[in-house]
């Protein structure tokens, strides 16, 4: 293992023409590396930048011949899906792990951000599928962040292999809580009145799901299982919302993949053997999600159908989301005893001119199979073990009103055909 100075670094000297170069994400983005990759690609010729989900600024000027590849158009990755360079894979997310881990998928090169205790190394604030993909990389890049916080549960293992290490002093990207307006509070307040104390919970990221968190302050001995943790989901757990002393699966352990937060939800993690971070076959698993009793999986989308589809990928034609883990959590939660999945979303566009109920989604991200329980600011539609007619109905008298006279047409229309 080489360390190496970050001022003199260079990341051109490690990938090849061809190379599927895979980046850590969010908050566990390697920044050096990251910045250092267009000027890489100019220097080294055509290779692939794999990204997850992007809460940084450092591929804004990336050329326009540099090519991406990922498993959505989350966060600022949707302004690289905007330019045409981002290659969307439609992948669960529970799916990119098992396919790094087999081979399915190629990583040549792995850059990720690690922390650094006197008894070894850890993949910082995540667990995801950028570690199996550096048990096969043919060259894996560690920036050894002395700001980032140790993670339990992340430990990297003889089976990682890290050719070279850079040492860095910086901030880890950071994606603080938003702060919701009145619609989001609407939304929350329909959503907290479906979760019952004690429940295990799943949820997003985003101004609806930071709403919904603010909405659960009354609740009491909640816990997390969740493929995010963030800065909400630490002031909870401070203020004892959140205990998870009610979980059948992993009682007293706070459960995520990666952290999408700031330094509230850094500080909450570092050194917490009571908060750890778990891989996808775990977070992510359909068999653990339903022996978790009360499993509530809360989850924003762009927008639904009078069947009951839902779309978390594209608004108004442009990508600008996911598959993610949508549809492994509400498969997992549905089956929970005393579970529940909920799809919240805004019953209109932030102009209130397009409705984000429609007579067709855009794209199908859950088939209509799988829909539980979905909320607007208008209310809440119940359509599990509903007709098709029943949930057209339920759907529409939770549309905005201005908007429910195109939807009754759209439904005529679709009877008649």
């Amino acid at each position: 293992m080489r360390r190496l100075d970050a001022a003199t670094f260079d990341l051109a000297g490690f990938i090849r023409p061809g190379d599927r170069v895979v980046v850590g994400q969010v908050s566990a983005e390697p920044q050096t590396f990251a910045a250092a990759l267009p000027a890489a690609f100019a220097e080294v010729g055509p290779f692939e930048t794999f990204l997850g989900t992007v809460a940084s600024r450092s591929f804004d000027t990336a050329p326009a011949d540099m090519r991406f590849a990922g498993y959505g158009a989350m966060g600022k990755a949707s302004r690289l899906a905007r330019r045409g360079l981002l290659d969307i894979w439609p992948l669960h997310y529970g799916a990119l792990e098992a396919g790094f881990a087999s081979g399915a998928i190629r990583a040549d090169v792995v850059l990720i951000q690690l922390a650094q205790e006197p008894g070894g190394l850890c993949a910082t604030l995540a667990n995801d599928y950028v570690l199996a993909a550096a048990r096969h990389a043919r060259c894996v890049i560690a920036e050894v962040n002395t700001r980032a916080p140790w993670c339990a549960g992340a430990e990297i293992g003889p089976d990682i292999r890290i050719d070279t290490i850079v040492e860095t002093d910086r901030e880890p990207v950071s994606a603080p809580a938003i702060v919701p307006g009145e619609t989001e509070r609407a939304i929350a307040r329909h959503v907290a009145a479906l979760v019952p104390d004690g429940a295990t919970i799943q949820i997003g990221i985003g101004a609806i799901p930071d709403a919904v968190l603010d909405g659960l302050s009354q609740h009491r001995e909640l816990g997390i299982h969740s493929g995010v943790f963030g800065d909400r989901m630490a002031g909870m757990l401070a203020s004892g919302i959140f205990t998870n002393a009610r979980k059948s699966v992993d009682a007293g352990l706070t459960v995520a993949n990666v952290v999408v937060g700031s330094r509230p939800a850094f500080d909450a993690i570092d050194r917490n053997d009571a908060i750890r971070l778990a891989p996808a076959s775990h977070t992510h698993s359909h068999s653990v999600l339903a022996r978790q009793e009360r499993m509530v999986a809360i989850n924003a989308a762009i927008e639904v159908d009078l069947s009951g589809q839902v779309n978390a990928e594209l608004a108004d034609g442009a990508p600008v989301g996911g598959v993610g883990g949508l549809c492994d959590f509400t498969r997992g939660a549905s089956v929970s005893q005393g579970g529940r999945a909920i799809i919240a979303l805004r019953a209109t566009d932030r102009t209130g001119e397009i409705s984000r109920i429609v007579p067709r989604v855009q794209a199908v991200t859950l088939a209509r199979t799988d829909v539980d329980t979905i909320v607007t600011e208008y209310g809440v539609a119940e359509l599990k073990h509903r007709s098709a007619a029943e949930r057209a109905r339920a759907l529409i008298a939770i549309a905005a009103p201005r908007h429910r006279e195109m939807l009754e047409r759209g439904l005529s229309e679709r009877t008649a055909a």
